[in-house]
């Protein structure tokens, strides 16, 4: 289904190669080969940056015309010019050829197709190279933008669901064996703050984004007079880079963000991977919602959680793109490489992929049915009450080392009476410790183990009511 596909941006068709002049032509004496032009093409991928391209060029274009370089009349027809290669990239009926290479210079053929001779004087003082450094940057803030808001999306769908299950208990696990009852609003809320540190990753990214490339040239800046803060301020960005050489060989941004996106994707995983084994009749804790399930061409009572499994899958791929670029980076000299081509593939791939896994479970995770019941019941096997017992024995003065040891045994003992240590009486503890007394019935309780858990960050009902306020809070102030 449509919902479903990644790519969303217009549809632009590829033409098939035909012999144009290069822009460096002057300098060769023989024709590309066309082998050579449709390996060297990075049209085919690159035209999604087309919106950003445009945004620069119009910025440089205003930066232009106030130093002097273009007329107030010029700048006039370059930026209706660029206007209308924007509405026919926007309509898909922009046509494109490897001939080209890439979207800058398919923009600027068209754009001098459209006012003439005027439309080469656009790329004064600049280079491709701090062009598709702009770009990328420019892509790659909207991008973050646009998945933090799905991060929010999420948090709220968890904290919504928190609050409706706070007295819902359920064992908490360790190497996937029953340890601790737990509250299922708290086990959610663990997931909220692994999406708090994600969203703050990202911000912290925006931060490093924040310097603009253009103007650095193709590696050693320009001798003309411009002015980068002003192109940088038209831009949006309220820093230029520094260094003309880092300016255009600068990934890290990239890298950064490829980063964050894998550590997202790794928590969605997480997540995926408990609904999953929750929703198993082996647990029995949720059942999900079937529109995101899909069925077996063999087997008619099979209801897979295949969205579920697809992000969890995914993940491979979002860390493969991870380490792709930095395999691609390493060995770099300064300053731009053709290399550096192989730097777009990666981070649209994450970018779409990370979206698309966040859509899917922001649409699926409200919808869940958890089971109270089945949940309530997992905590009655297991001896989640052993830390407890142990606790209850230091409270009486016993070190702990020790109490570990009599509740070990008296779970042994357990075992061959196929019962619980809340089934053994009075009697049968003490000859295991004098420090047992009636009290002890009360430890024993899968309620009150939870609400004793009053340290902070605990599971105990007030605690992580108070967490549910501070979440809520933090969602507004983002």
């Amino acid at each position: 289904p449509n919902s479903i596909v990644l790519s969303t941006f217009p549809v632009i068709h590829v033409i098939k190669p035909r012999m144009t002049k290069k822009a460096w032509s002057g300098r060769f004496n023989s024709k590309e080969s066309p082998l050579m032009e449709a390996f060297n093409a990075s049209i085919s991928f690159d035209k999604r940056l087309y919106p950003y391209d445009i945004q620069g060029s119009l910025a440089h274009a205003k930066m232009l015309k106030k130093i002097g370089i273009l007329k107030a009349t010029d700048f006039n027809k370059i930026s209706k010019g660029l206007e209308k290669v924007k509405k026919e990239l926007d309509n898909g009926k922009f046509k494109f050829s490897n001939s080209f290479e890439d979207i800058h210079m398919a923009i600027e053929h068209r754009l001098i197709k459209l006012i003439g001779p005027l439309g080469g004087k656009l790329h004064t003082a600049r280079s491709r190279n701090d062009q598709v450094a702009l770009d990328l940057r420019l892509f790659t803030i909207d991008q973050t933008k646009k998945i933090q808001k799905e991060i929010q999306k999420l948090q709220k769908n968890l904290v919504s669901l928190a609050e409706k299950n706070t007295t819902t208990i359920l064992p908490g696990y360790t190497h996937l064996q029953r340890a601790q009852p737990v509250l299922l609003s708290h086990h959610l809320l663990a997931y909220f703050e692994m999406l708090r540190r994600d969203f703050q990753r990202l911000e912290d990214n925006l931060v490093r984004l924040n310097e603009c490339p253009l103007g650095a040239g193709a590696l050693a800046g320009t001798p003309i007079k411009i002015d980068r803060l002003y192109t940088a301020r038209t831009l949006g960005f309220s820093e230029v880079s520094r260094n003309s050489l880092d300016a255009v060989s600068d990934r890290d941004f990239v890298l950064d963000f490829l980063f964050a996106a894998a550590t997202l994707s790794t928590h969605l995983s997480r997540f995926c991977e408990e609904l999953i084994l929750w929703s198993s009749q082996e647990f029995g804790f949720v059942t999900l919602p079937t529109a995101f399930c899909t069925g077996s061409s063999m087997m008619p009572q099979k209801v897979n959680p295949d969205a579920l499994e697809l992000i969890r899958g995914k993940t491979g791929r979002v860390y493969g793109n991870l380490l792709s670029l930095f395999s691609t980076l390493k060995s770099l000299p300064l300053a731009y490489n053709k290399d550096m081509q192989e730097d777009k593939e990666p981070l649209f791939d994450s970018a779409d992929t990370i979206t698309k896994c966040l859509e899917i479970l922001n649409a699926l995770t409200p919808k869940c049915k958890f089971h109270p019941k089945k949940m309530l019941e997992a905590t009655t096997k297991g001896f989640l009450l052993a830390t407890d017992a142990a606790d209850y024995l230091v409270k009486k003065g016993l070190p702990f080392r020790q109490a570990h040891k009599v509740v070990g045994k008296l779970i042994q003992f357990a075992i061959s009476k196929n019962c619980g240590l809340e089934d053994l009486d009075l009697k049968t503890l003490k000859k295991y410790s004098k420090l047992f007394s009636a009290d002890i019935k009360k430890t024993l309780s899968i309620q009150n183990s939870v609400n004793s858990r009053t340290s902070l960050g605990g599971t105990a009902t007030n605690c992580v009511k108070r967490e549910i306020s501070r979440a809520n809070k933090i969602l507004k102030k983002k």
